[in-house]
């Protein structure tokens, strides 16, 4: 998909639109200009620009919100700095090696490794082993000058929170893929059974990542559920479910506001996950792409934008 043609990009330019206001693409659809009068309003990426540089900066920065959520007392999942061996003048005298097995040490069920910035979900990595670890590591370090090691979690759910100025937009929870067994086929069977051609290129790499051979060969019980990936991103296969009233979108949307307000974010999406019973933060996005989302509720991710537009023009 061109960037150009991305549902951001149709949302801005609908609301212009509708309102006189010039509207203008550059550097190939990751640059929007918008005019009104003699004004000039700008649009990057998924920015609307509508935080202060701060709060975009440490929403970028997996590490660095989970600090400021903690010193806030906002529960969130931590998340620990490790720079890349480019920055040798910045990493301490010991290195970060040690400090990084002390992690996996530390965390029996093993440690999730991913870039400590950036929004895609991509080079996300479960690790319970010093070999895959420095995998791991190394292929992050291949692309990104810092990561960030949080411990793994059973998550029993995890939900979207997308806040303008404390009020919610949207909230939705992510359903990852799942299959039932029946006593009969493998789980690389039924999986293959049950995904549509047109979402196995998003839903079988993560399974494949996340179960060895032996595990795809299994044959489930009848009746056995079973989940394809540890992850729960919508690139992944995870499927949005949009949350209407009631005591999970409530609490949901009452811990997103406290992590925006702690961060002096208004707009922006909260990653929020249930962990042992508890609600906590997993991550904040100061962008916010709902690509996947629209395929299902364009009008929902229209009206989103469209209210956010409204305090940009206000």
């Amino acid at each position: 998909m061109l960037n150009s043609q991305r549902i951001f990009v149709d949302a801005l330019r609908r609301y212009c639109a509708g309102r006189g206001i010039e509207f203008e693409i550059r550097s190939e659809g990751w640059l929007i200009v918008m005019r009104r009068g003699s004004k000039r309003y700008i649009a990057f990426g998924y920015d609307l620009g509508l935080n202060g540089a701060v709060a975009h900066r440490l929403a970028n920065d997996k590490a660095a919100t989970a600090e400021v959520l903690e010193i806030s007392g906002v529960p969130c999942i931590p998340h620990t700095l490790f720079l890349s061996p480019e920055l040798n003048e910045y990493v301490p005298a010991l290195g970060t090696w040690e400090a990084m097995l002390g992690l996996l040490d530390r965390h029996a069920r093993g440690i999730v490794v991913k870039p400590n910035e950036g929004t895609t979900g991509r080079s996300v990595f479960m690790v319970s082993s010093k070999p895959r670890l420095e995998l791991a590591v190394n292929r992050i370090f291949a692309s990104h000058l810092s990561l960030a090691i949080s411990p793994f979690v059973d998550i029993d759910d995890e939900v979207r929170v997308v806040l303008i100025d404390d009020r919610p937009l949207v909230v939705y929870s992510k359903n990852r893929p799942s299959i039932i067994g029946d006593g009969k086929h493998s789980l690389l069977e039924l999986a293959l059974a049950a995904t549509p051609p047109e979402r196995r290129s998003s839903v079988l790499p993560g399974m494949v990542a996340t179960l060895d051979k032996e595990e795809l060969d299994t044959i489930l019980p009848a009746g056995g559920r079973r989940v394809l990936n540890w992850r729960h991103n919508l690139d992944s296969g995870a499927q949005p479910m949009v949350l209407e009233q009631g005591e999970v979108r409530e609490a949901c949307t009452a811990i997103a506001i406290k992590a925006a307000n702690a961060i002096g974010m208004r707009f922006g999406s909260v990653d929020v996950v249930q962990v042992d019973g508890a609600w906590r933060i997993l991550e904040i996005n100061s962008g916010v792409m709902m690509e996947a989302l629209s395929k299902l509720h364009p009008d929902l991710v229209y009206a989103a934008y469209s209210a956010a537009l409204d305090k940009v023009f206000d």
